[in-house]
């Protein structure tokens, strides 16, 4: 039977994705109706700028208490699209407190303090729900936490941030810069104004940290997650990943160790074969390759950001969690059962390829194989090229430990043949 009386929303932010889901809650609210089993009601919308028009909202709605809105105590589920810690934080405590389940898309506060903001769900009987947070409209933490339950979930590798992919492919296709590469993302509004979080891999790390979590069941806190940006990518280091059959992208890797005692997360630059799924995903669209024992290996693609696909997700965690509300129920909680350590970079195994500046004389490549050898790490490939006493030398290794590479690369350094090192790349997905 049909609820007659509505759910009442609170909706914490009012911008891109806040007003496209409040044109989704009315544009499709029979829809939403028929699939909840109950009317929802947009009941409040807490702002900065109240005089704002904004399309399609009743202003008699708007309000800058947001406060008072989550403590009204007649608010079924709070959507909070503000973004960052404070007061985003604070918000979705009281919210809870006061009797509502919340619907977040805040990656940031969710791989700060997602711990404790679970705790407090789980603490009230209330639901946690941020599919949004990840990889905007693509389903990917409903997958990992429901869909993959039964299974062993072994390694997390992605694209999770639809800037970086864009800048990253237009230097890959087009042969241009770093910086032209992102003017041009700047100027079709993929990228910020200040494009820091996403360069630097800020944004991608925090996705990484919540995907570990929920993928190995353990606490992975953004301050666990290695992070290496992507502005020192040249056109020189897409141009050795073509003679090696690769491209390079911004990549999440999140693993489980081999003998399963530990988990490691790292954001970085690296070079994948074309053959693999996620050389292939071009301009701002993300994609996750998803390996676990039973269902072997998944991937997720789609559009990663914008209005209305992270819209998308949130009214489907909407939907979700009304419908948990009118059972009586919540849906899955925090899952970090086997307290696993998270591992230092250092202990990362990968292979990797390196471009050196040397002098371009006899002996120079047997030193270098020698430094390599003291190291423990072992050479695969190595290409020389040079004239009027200077040359280049790629080696391209086996897999090693990211502390040997790092010991070796201190004492290349050291080598009076070796004039510096041009680059270093990570060789992923083989």
């Amino acid at each position: 039977m049909m609820r007659t009386r509505p759910l009442k929303v609170a909706l914490l932010g009012c911008g891109v994705v806040g007003s496209e889901v409040a044109r989704i809650m009315t544009t499709h609210a029979a829809d939403l109706t028929a699939r909840i089993g109950a009317p929802v009601e947009l009941a409040g919308v807490a702002v900065r700028r109240p005089s704002k028009v904004r399309e399609g909202i009743d202003p008699a709605l708007v309000t800058t208490d947001a406060t008072a809105l989550v403590k009204r105590g007649d608010i079924d589920v709070v959507i909070e699209v503000i973004g960052g810690i404070e007061p985003a934080r604070t918000l979705i405590i009281t919210a809870i407190e006061h009797g509502a389940s919340v619907v977040s898309a805040n990656k940031a506060l969710l791989a700060q303090d997602g711990a404790a903001l679970h705790a407090t769900a789980a603490e009230h009987g209330r639901d946690l729900y941020y599919e949004a947070a990840v990889a905007g409209a693509i389903p990917l933490i409903r997958p990992l936490r429901e869909s993959l339950a039964g299974d062993k979930v072994n390694r997390v590798l992605g694209i999770v941030n639809g800037t970086t992919n864009f800048i990253l492919d237009a230097m890959d296709t087009t042969g241009a810069g770093y910086q032209e590469a992102l003017d041009e993302a700047t100027a079709l509004g993929y990228a910020e104004a200040d494009p820091t979080a996403d360069v630097e891999g800020f944004d991608a790390a925090a996705k990484a940290a919540i995907l570990a979590g929920i993928a190995f069941h353990t606490r992975v806190r953004l301050d666990d997650v290695y992070r290496e940006g992507m502005t020192e990518v040249t056109a020189a280091d897409f141009a050795s990943a073509k003679e090696m059959g690769c491209t390079i992208k911004l990549l999440a890797i999140c693993e489980r160790a081999v003998d399963g005692g530990s988990v490691t997360a790292r954001v970085h630059p690296a070079m994948i074969p074309l053959d693999h799924p996620l050389a292939s995903v071009r301009g701002a669209y993300n994609a996750v390759f998803v390996e676990a024992e039973a269902a072997g290996q998944l991937m997720f693609y789609g559009p990663g950001a914008g209005g209305s696909p992270t819209a998308s997700a949130v009214l489907g965690d909407l939907v979700a969690v009304c419908r948990n509300r009118l059972n009586g129920a919540t849906g899955p909680g925090d899952s970090a059962y086997t307290q696993l350590p998270v591992s230092p970079m250092g202990d990362s195994v990968t292979r990797y390829h390196i471009s050196l500046d040397v002098a371009d004389k006899p002996g120079v490549l047997a030193q270098v194989a020698t430094v390599f050898a003291e190291h423990g790490v072992s050479i695969d490939t190595v290409r020389q090229s040079g004239k009027d006493g200077e040359a280049s030398l790629v080696v391209v290794t086996h897999r090693a430990a990211d502390a040997a590479l790092t010991g070796t690369v201190d004492a290349l350094r050291q080598l009076d043949t070796v004039r510096g090192v041009a680059s270093i790349m990570r060789v992923e997905g083989e």
